[in-house]
């Protein structure tokens, strides 16, 4: 391959540095403008820094010149760098498609360059391909013509991109149909897919061509480039990734069958089409100064997919769900010890890949819908077009945004973002509540929370909190706002009765728990029962509650008791994190002899729910029914309720048969029932139609439930088909998670079988986020200090150097596990016996 670059010499030397990886160098030149070229007498490789040095035997002055490198690469198989893709025809051949992948720091796997976000440059880009396949890039294409050497093979043209940083650069070359159209400001927008399914584009078609106006109009600068193409690829290790003007996607979060798309499956395809979009702005027409910056681009894009999605499909009650899927699952991870700040400095290339967490993406969007809520959307909005018209085509640092925000709005951002990006972890809010004659007095104390209790250490740790207060007067109006910035705080809350209840961090927005006093909290469970707190807040309050009880502060029995009040709970997603918690109770249990007292209550919690909705839609069901439907049905079925697997069996074997197909929102909650109560038949069906599906959504959705199966043999099988090529690379870690995620049994074995396939697995994810996952979803269910001892002599034994801080994480949530089973275990066994026990005879 040949690369050639426009360079400016700024001090005469006689060695170029530049980044290469796995790349062999043929030759190189450089010739200075208007002058004789010299050649490179020595190529001088630095492999633990993927750098290589070019010596030349004369002095190159300053100046602009002309660097040309002839080199050889390799088509990879690592989902990094410029790597090849597997896929099947609709004949049923293996072909390969050959795509790319370069952030962070991959470019240099395809060519040598200077591969850093602020190195900006402009690419003209030419791929020899041959004839009859799809070559794409980010830019339109200018010229296509046949190739002298060959007639099967032709040359592909493609126009300058804007000035742009290495990791956005992207080529595409394999077999697609596409379906196309122009947004409403005329870009036109296209989604590749599998040959013969282009059908399965239409939906991210729709979501991108609206949505491309939509962030035109709210940063007030419009898309920058001609086209835009989304493309489904088969092998990818992430969700997609926002190349810019060519977009790849993992087939599931682009493709939507209008048949077997589930309601989850719209949603998430919508919510990534949003993310990847909002990226064509913020990341690749302004950049990050550098790697300690990620957080910028992912905490603001995993902010602004929901905007978008909210702005979409208003009936997803997204921000809803934003609560239960980013905020309380970055507070779980910001309450360790082993966190880290949102910022972090970032050195060597396997730093970077450490950093793509929930604290970066999660808390990342938490703190920007916190800011958005403290700034108001006129004054955000102006900020953001401040800072996006300042840094056009241009790197900035998280300074430069509050820089911009502090402009428009007079607020003191900095002084108030820098407590949250600077510094990890986040407070508690300790709130008790007097009253003296027609008002409330309420005393505010914060301190951080730590997930091992009351926080103890030295120094005192301080937030700048927004906090937002209402009263059972308007549940959904704050009745006072302000900005705690000391860690006591007294507050009159005029003309509140002595039965009205309060409640702090109204829309749950501020990134803080609270802990009510024992009768705060009492006037506040009455209103979830009648449903007067809004979804949001009652979701809310149950998690903080599940919090404090994890973390020792308070009882979990006094947590059970709060769940047993949403019995007329109506909402989704309060529903899914009510579910959430459960599961992670039910794991911890699952270590007692009492397991099956857990299943029991889950099942009461449940089956109130589970009658009101029945099997079937009824008319006038919208997209939330089907997501809870699907999430109780599968509660239910997975607990043994009697009626659902009977019911489950029932479906499951009409829809083997071909009689009666299971709409795709039911088919989790069916094959998960069917396999967690079922034997080798069962699961050899499951692994027919896995074989069978043709769409890799059915794939997922089998590869993920079938470790619920509970014998110990047919676990091990399905931990083999793990790792056999029925499985996609990128898709094992998650039979792996389900299979330890399904049962206790489950747990031990799939911790057995990682490290017996140690070096394999290993070698296939080496350096990415994916080896973070595996160990996160194997080992975090443990409890007992011994386990935590065994996973951490483990890794130091196989170092695994990009998923060091997961490891620690593990290890301290075992503990952490073990001391909550020790502390709580007997309260909880005797709580549920008492609920079984017939009313004491008077």
């Amino acid at each position: 391959m040949l690369i050639q670059f426009l360079l400016q010499v700024k001090h005469a030397t006689n060695q170029i540095v530049m980044n290469c990886a796995d790349i062999d160098i043929i030759t190189a030149s450089y010739a200075p403008e208007g002058d004789e070229e010299v050649h490179a007498t020595g190529f001088n490789y630095q492999n633990e820094d993927e750098k290589v040095t070019l010596s030349f035997p004369s002095t190159l002055q300053k100046g602009t010149g002309t660097l040309k490198i002839d080199f050889v690469g390799e088509l990879n198989d690592k989902m990094k760098g410029f790597y090849r893709s597997k896929y099947t025809t609709p004949t049923g051949d293996t072909r390969y498609a050959a795509v790319t992948q370069f952030e962070a720091t991959d470019a240099r796997r395809a060519f040598p360059c200077w591969d850093e976000p602020a190195i900006k440059a402009t690419f003209d880009i030419s791929l020899v391909v041959p004839k009859d396949r799809v070559a794409l890039s980010n830019m339109n294409v200018i010229d296509r013509k046949p190739y002298p050497d060959d007639e099967n093979l032709v040359e592909v043209k493609f126009a300058r991109t804007p000035i742009m940083s290495t990791y956005l650069v992207a080529f595409v070359v394999g077999e697609y149909d596409f379906v196309e159209t122009r947004s409403l400001d005329g870009v036109l927008v296209r989604v590749y897919t599998p040959v013969g399914k282009a059908e399965q584009g239409k939906f991210a078609l729709e979501v991108a061509a609206k949505t491309l106006p939509f962030y035109k109009d709210y940063f007030n600068v419009p898309y920058p480039l001609p086209k835009i193409d989304l493309i489904a690829i088969a092998d990818f290790a992430a969700g997609a990734m926002e190349n810019w003007g060519l977009v790849t996607y993992r087939e599931t979060a682009l493709l939507i069958d209008p048949k077997n798309s589930c309601s989850s499956s719209r949603q998430w395809v919508a919510l990534v089409v949003g993310h990847e979009l909002a990226h064509q702005w913020f990341g690749n027409l302004v950049t990050m100064e550098w790697w300690t910056h990620l957080w910028l681009n992912e905490g603001f894009a995993s902010w602004i997919e929901y905007l978008c999605v909210d702005h979409c499909f208003p009936e997803y009650d997204i921000w809803t769900q934003f609560v239960s899927a980013d905020y309380t699952r970055a507070q779980e991870l910001d309450a360790l010890d082993n966190s880290h700040p949102i910022e972090v400095s970032v050195g060597h290339p396997s730093e970077v890949d450490e950093i793509f967490d929930a604290i970066s993406y999660s808390k990342g969007a938490s703190v920007i819908r916190m800011l958005h809520d403290y700034i108001g959307d006129e004054d955000f909005r102006k900020g953001m077009n401040l800072y996006l018209t300042k840094f056009l085509q241009k790197n900035a640092a998280t300074e430069d945004l509050w820089e911009s925000l502090e402009k428009a709005s007079g607020k003191p951002i900095a002084a108030v973002m820098n407590t949250w990006t600077k510094q990890m972890g986040f407070p508690l809010i300790y709130v008790e509540a007097e009253q003296q004659e027609e008002d409330k007095v309420l005393k505010l104390v914060q301190k951080k929370f730590c997930a091992s209790g009351p926080y103890t250490g030295e120094d005192f740790p301080m937030w700048m909190v927004p906090i937002s207060i209402c009263t059972s007067d308007d549940p959904t109006c704050a009745k006072m706002q302000i900005l705690m910035d000391k860690p006591e705080l007294t507050l009159v809350l005029k003309d509140v009765k002595p039965d009205q209840w309060v409640k702090l961090n109204l829309g749950t927005v501020g990134f803080y728990r609270t802990q009510y006093s024992p009768d705060m909290l009492e006037n506040l469970i009455p209103a979830i029962k009648d449903l007067s707190l809004p979804p949001v807040d009652r979701l809310g309050l149950q998690n903080d509650l599940f919090s404090l009880a994890r973390a020792g502060i308070i009882s979990t029995v006094e947590v059970l008791k709060v769940m047993e009040a949403f019995v007329n709970e109506p909402n989704y997603t309060v529903w899914s994190d009510l579910s959430c918690n459960l599961e992670i109770l039910s794991t911890l249990l699952s270590h007692t002899d009492f397991y099956e007292e857990i299943q029991v209550f889950v099942k009461d919690v449940f089956s109130p729910i589970g009658e009101r909705l029945g099997w079937d839609p009824k008319p006038g069901e919208g997209h939330l029914d089907a997501l809870l439907r699907g999430l109780v049905l599968g509660k239910l079925g997975k607990a043994g309720h009697k009626a659902t697997l009977e019911e489950a069996r029932r479906r499951f074997k009409d829809h083997v048969e071909g009689k009666q197909i299971l709409s795709a929102d039911l088919r989790s909650p069916v094959y998960v029932t069917i396999l967690k109560h079922g034997d080798s038949t069962t699961l050899d069906t499951m692994l027919k139609l896995h074989k069978q599906a043709d769409m890799q959504e059915e794939k997922n959705r089998i590869e993920r439930v079938l470790g619920a199966i509970s014998q110990p043999e047919l676990i091990q099988k399905v931990l083999t088909f793990a790792l056999s090529e029925e499985v996609r690379p990128q898709d094992t870690v998650s039979v792996i998670g389900g299979v330890a995620g399904g049962s206790k049994q489950g747990r031990k074995a799939a911790w057995k079988f990682v490290r017996d396939n140690w070096e394999e697995l290993y070698n296939r994810y080496q350096g990415g986020f994916l080896i973070s996952r595996l160990i996160k979803l194997t080992v975090d269910g443990f409890a007992n200090d011994k386990m935590a001892a065994e996973v951490k002599a483990f890794f130091e034994s196989h170092p695994a150097p990009s998923a060091e801080r997961t490891v620690q994480q593990c290890c301290e949530n075992i503990l952490l596990n073990a001391a909550w089973l020790k502390r709580d275990a007997e309260n909880i066994h005797q709580y549920f016996l008492q609920r079984k026990a017939p009313p004491a005879m008077v």
